[in-house]
C-alpha cells in the first residue's frame, strides 16, 4: 500500500496569496477554502469487473465582501492566471451584488487556536485496485453463497483521501486531512412469490475499523433472504419499532428542524420551541464534533469556529439551533460552530456526529406487550412535511406478534406527525456508530401503518 504521490501547492501559502490579492484589489475582508480529494472505487458482479474509477481532484474557492456585499468564486486551475482571473471576478461581482446585513466573517474571538488535542481522521492506507477488486469479490461471494439468493446488483469497495484547508482575512488559517474506505454488497433473493433485494455496508475512517468483506456478503444474503414471501398488515394504528439503519433518519428530521437557516426562514415545524419538551424526558440528542475517527470530526467548522461537544436535546427538552455566523446573526444568537462549505458558496449550518444516546430498554423490551405491531428495516421516499412535521413514508420489514418478531411485510406506508412520534419515542440499548447520524433502535407508539383494508 503506497502513499498519495500527486504534488501539490502548499494549500495555506496558496490561500494567503489569494486574499492578500483580494484585499490588495480592494476586498474589506476575504476567506478562501482549499479542497484537495484522491479516490479510487471499484465494482462488481457476478464474479466480474464492473468498474474501476481513479479520480484526483484540486478546487479552490474564494470568498470577498465589499462591506456588506459579499460574493464568490472558485476554480480548479491553480496556475497563476486563472486565479487572478478568479479574484477580479469575485471582486466584479461583489461590486455589483446587493449588502446583505448578516454577512461577515465569523467573530474573531470564536475562531479555533492550535492546541494538543489529538483527532485520528487519516490513515495511511492506500489499497492498490486489485486489492480492492478483491475485497468486492468476496463480498459479493459471500453473498451469493447464502441459500436462498438467486442473483446479485454487485459489490464495490474503495476509498478516499482528502486534504481541507481554510484560511480568513481576520487570522484564521488551519488544514483537516482526513481518509475514508467503504465496501458494500446488494444482492436478490427469489422464492416462488418472487424477489426481494437488501444490501450491507460498511464505511469508516480507519481502514482497518471496515467490517471484512465476508461479513459484509453475509449479512447482504441474510438481510435478502429474510424478506421473501412477504405479507402485509391490516391498516390501523399501532406500535413501530424502528431498526438502528432507519432510526437514524429519525435524528436527520430532527437536525433538519432545528437547523438555524429554517428557522430564520420560519419553515420549521420546531421553529417556536426552545427550550421545551420536544422529545421524550430520558431522550438525549448530541452533536459530537470531536469523536476519534468519526466520519465528521472536525475541530473547527467552515468559517475557522472552533467546534465543541453540544448537546442539542437534554431530558427531552431542545437546548440549541444549529447556527453558523450568519444565521447567528439573523437570530441575534451566537454560533455554534457548526458552518460547513464547499469551494463555491455561502457556509450553511450542518450538524457533525450527530447521535441519540442510547436509552435502556434492551431491543426484545422494546417489542414486548406489542400485540401486532410494525419492525421498519427500510424505508422509501421522503414524505416529511418541514412547515408542519407531518410524517408519512413507505416501508418495509417484519410484522410484530404477541411481542416477536414475524413474518416479513411490504408495501406499507407509516404516517404520523413528528412532534407527536418525538414525544412518544424510547430507545434501546444498542447503539452503535456506523455513519454520520446515529441512533439506537427505537419504538414510538400511536403511528398508522397503512396496509390491507
Amino acid at each position: 500500500m503506497g502513499q498519495m504521490s500527486v504534488h501539490k501547492p502548499d494549500p495555506l501559502d496558496l490561500l494567503d496569496a489569494l486574499i492578500t490579492k483580494a484585499r490588495a484589489a480592494g476586498a474589506d475582508a476575504a476567506d478562501c477554502v482549499y479542497i484537495a480529494r484522491e479516490s479510487q472505487s471499484v465494482s462488481v458482479r457476478l464474479g466480474l469487473q464492473e468498474g474501476l474509477d481513479r479520480s484526483e481532484t484540486v478546487d479552490v474557492g474564494l470568498r470577498v465582501f465589499i462591506g456588506q456585499s459579499q460574493a464568490f468564486a472558485a476554480s480548479s486551475d491553480l496556475g497563476a492566471r486563472a486565479l487572478d482571473q478568479m479574484v477580479t471576478a469575485a471582486m466584479d461581482m461583489a461590486r455589483a451584488s446587493p449588502e446583505d446585513e448578516f454577512a461577515g466573517l465569523a467573530p474573531a474571538g470564536r475562531l479555533y487556536q492550535p492546541a494538543d488535542t489529538q483527532i485520528e481522521l487519516a490513515d495511511t492506507a492506500r489499497p492498490s485496485a486489485e486489492a480492492d477488486i478483491a475485497r468486492a469479490l468476496a463480498a459479493e461471494d459471500a453473498a451469493r453463497a447464502v441459500p436462498g439468493v438467486s442473483n446479485s446488483q454487485g459489490a464495490s469497495a474503495g476509498w478516499s483521501a482528502s486534504s481541507v484547508a481554510l484560511a480568513t482575512s481576520h487570522g484564521f488559517s488551519g488544514v483537516k486531512s482526513s481518509t475514508s474506505y467503504s465496501i458494500s454488497a446488494a444482492v436478490l433473493a427469489q422464492s416462488d412469490a418472487g424477489m426481494e433485494r437488501d444490501y450491507a455496508a460498511s464505511s469508516k475512517r480507519f481502514f482497518a475499523d471496515l467490517d471484512s468483506p465476508e461479513n459484509i456478503g453475509q449479512e447482504a444474503g441474510d438481510r435478502a433472504t429474510a424478506r421473501l414471501n412477504p405479507q402485509s398488515l391490516k391498516t390501523g394504528a399501532m406500535p413501530i419499532v424502528f431498526d438502528r439503519r432507519v432510526s437514524a433518519g429519525l435524528v436527520s428530521q430532527f437536525a433538519s428542524a432545528i437547523n438555524a437557516s429554517s428557522i430564520a426562514r420560519g419553515t420549521s415545524f420546531l421553529r417556536a420551541k426552545m427550550g421545551q419538551q420536544v422529545f421524550g424526558s430520558k431522550i438525549n440528542i448530541i452533536d459530537d464534533p470531536h469523536r476519534q475517527r468519526g466520519l465528521r470530526t472536525r475541530l473547527f467548522d467552515g468559517e475557522g469556529v472552533a467546534t465543541q461537544t453540544l448537546p442539542l436535546i437534554k431530558d427531552g427538552v431542545l437546548q440549541s439551533w444549529l447556527l453558523d455566523s450568519a444565521t447567528a446573526r439573523q437570530l441575534k444568537l451566537e454560533t455554534t460552530g457548526h458552518a460547513a462549505r464547499g469551494t463555491g458558496g455561502p457556509p450553511s449550518p450542518s450538524a457533525s456526529n450527530l447521535y441519540m444516546e442510547a436509552g435502556a430498554a434492551r431491543f426484545e423490551d422494546l417489542l414486548a406487550g406489542i400485540k401486532t405491531g410494525f419492525y421498519i428495516t427500510e424505508m422509501i421516499g421522503m414524505g416529511v412535511n418541514p412547515i408542519t412535521g407531518d410524517y408519512s413514508r413507505g416501508a418495509s420489514g417484519f410484522a410484530i406478534i404477541n411481542g416477536a418478531l414475524a413474518h416479513p411485510v411490504s408495501g406499507l406506508t407509516v404516517a404520523g406527525n413528528l412532534n407527536d412520534m418525538f414525544m412518544n419515542l424510547t430507545a434501546a440499548d444498542d447503539l452503535e456508530f456506523r455513519y454520520g447520524t446515529d441512533a439506537p433502535t427505537v419504538r414510538i407508539d400511536g403511528m398508522t401503518v397503512a396496509g390491507e383494508a
